[in-house]
C-alpha cells in the first residue's frame, strides 16, 4: 500500500514543556492505525499537530506527497487548507454544537462545499448510515446520548468526504457497547468507503485488536511499533495497557 501520511521527527513544545519530541510514523492509505498510550503522553497533541493546530517546533508532516507542516510554519498550510486536502478530525470530547440540529452539525462538515445537491446527498448517506442521526435530525443535539453524539461527530467529518480520519477517544465515556457499535462503524468506514484511519483510544484491546499496525507513545516519544495483532500479544504492553 502506497504512504498517505509521513511524520518525519517532529516535536512540538507548550512553552518550555516538550510534548512531542522526535516522532516519527507512517501511514499507508487504506489502514487503520492505532496510538496508544497513557494520559498525557501527547497523543491529542500529535493528532492537533496533524492538521495544523499545534505548531511544530521541529520535522515534518507529508500528505499524500505534499509537505502540509513544518518547523516555524515555513510552507506550512492553515488548518482550513489541510481539510481540504482531506484531512478530517473528530476531537477528543466531540466537539458537538449542542443548540443546534443534527442536521444543522451536519452542514457544518459540509462547510467546504459548494453543491447544495452534493451536501444533501451526503447527508441522505449519513443518515442510511447512522439510522438514529436519520430520526433525530430535526432534534437539538444536546437532547442526544453520548453515543449518538460521538456518532454524529463522526458523520459530521465523513461530510467533508476525507481520504483521512483521524479519531481522539471515539469510545470515550461511552458504555462497552455502544464503543463496539462505535467500532464497527469504524471498520466499515474505513472497508467500505475506503478511508484510511488513525486513532487514539484509550481501550488499548479494541484498538490494536482494530488496527493493522499500531504505535505506542510514552512521555512525548514513540517508544514502540508493529502490527496490531504483534503489540497485543508484547508483554510490556499487555503490563502497561491491557491490565495482563
Amino acid at each position: 500500500m502506497a504512504e498517505i501520511l509521513k511524520i518525519d521527527d517532529i516535536s512540538v513544545s507548550y512553552g518550555s514543556i516538550r510534548a512531542l519530541s522526535d516522532v516519527s510514523m507512517s501511514i499507508d492509505e487504506g489502514a487503520i492505525v492505532s496510538l496508544i498510550g497513557a494520559n498525557g503522553a501527547g497523543k491529542s497533541t500529535l493528532l492537533n499537530a496533524i492538521v495544523g493546530l499545534q505548531p511544530l517546533k521541529t520535522g515534518s508532516i507529508t500528505f499524500a506527497g505534499e509537505t502540509i507542516c513544518q518547523s516555524k510554519h515555513h510552507g506550512s498550510l492553515t488548518t482550513d487548507l489541510i481539510a481540504r486536502r482531506g484531512i478530517a478530525l473528530v476531537p477528543e470530547g466531540r466537539h458537538v454544537f449542542a443548540d443546534m440540529t443534527v442536521e444543522e452539525n451536519l452542514d457544518m462538515g459540509a462547510f467546504m462545499v459548494k453543491d447544495q445537491s452534493v451536501i444533501e446527498k451526503r447527508k441522505d448517506e449519513m443518515y442510511d448510515f447512522f439510522p438514529i442521526l436519520g430520526a433525530r435530525r430535526k432534534q437539538k443535539t444536546r437532547s442526544l446520548s453520548g453515543g449518538e453524539q460521538q456518532m454524529m461527530a463522526i458523520a459530521r467529518a465523513l461530510m467533508s468526504a476525507p481520504r483521512l480520519l483521524l479519531l481522539d477517544e471515539p469510545g470515550l465515556g461511552l458504555a462497552p457497547l455502544i464503543v463496539q457499535d462505535i467500532f464497527s462503524k469504524i471498520r466499515i468506514i474505513n472497508e467500505e468507503n475506503k478511508v484510511t484511519v488513525f486513532l487514539v483510544e484509550q481501550n488499548a484491546r479494541l484498538a490494536l485488536r482494530s488496527s493493522s499496525y499500531g504505535y505506542v507513545l510514552e512521555n512525548g516519544r514513540i517508544v514502540l511499533e508493529d502490527k496490531g495483532s504483534a503489540l497485543l500479544m508484547n508483554e510490556r504492553v499487555q503490563k502497561a495497557y491491557l491490565g495482563a
